[in-house]
């Protein structure tokens, strides 16, 4: 006899509340890695350009630095590429069995440590916009 499992809606959105800390790092993690690849694409199409001149590729280069979504993007890109890569090395260790008792600290640990690192940089990255 099989069992089944009555997960809910899709639409329950109460149902957040119930997710682990294990379940946020994990969608966290498949967030940040499609975000990577979304970006991996961007990165090619910008220096493709090159292939019509250094002319071309400069001028876009900086029409693009001179945006400011694009600096505020480069901020979120910073996040998420920091994220992902803490996540990923909390991965490793717990893979390795290592710190299988306290991932809910680890969790919490990258999420800090990414956001340290990101407010410090935002400086770096808005200079001039202000």
């Amino acid at each position: 006899m099989s069992q089944s499992y009555n997960r809910g809606l899709v639409e329950d959105f109460g149902r957040w509340r119930e997710f682990s800390a294990g379940m946020w790092a994990w969608i966290f993690h498949k967030f940040t890695g499609w975000v990577l690849i979304g970006y991996l694409f961007t990165h090619i199409a910008v220096l493709s350009t090159a292939t019509a001149g250094p002319e071309t590729y400069t001028a876009t280069i900086q029409g693009l630095e001179e945006l400011f979504l694009v600096r505020v993007g480069e901020v979120g890109l910073l996040a998420v590429a920091v994220f992902h890569i803490l996540n990923g090395v909390r991965l490793l260790f717990v893979d390795l069995g290592m710190g299988l008792e306290s991932q809910d600290k680890s969790f919490y640990a990258s999420l800090v440590v990414t956001a340290i690192i990101v407010l410090a940089s935002v400086p770096t990255f808005m200079e001039g916009v202000f």
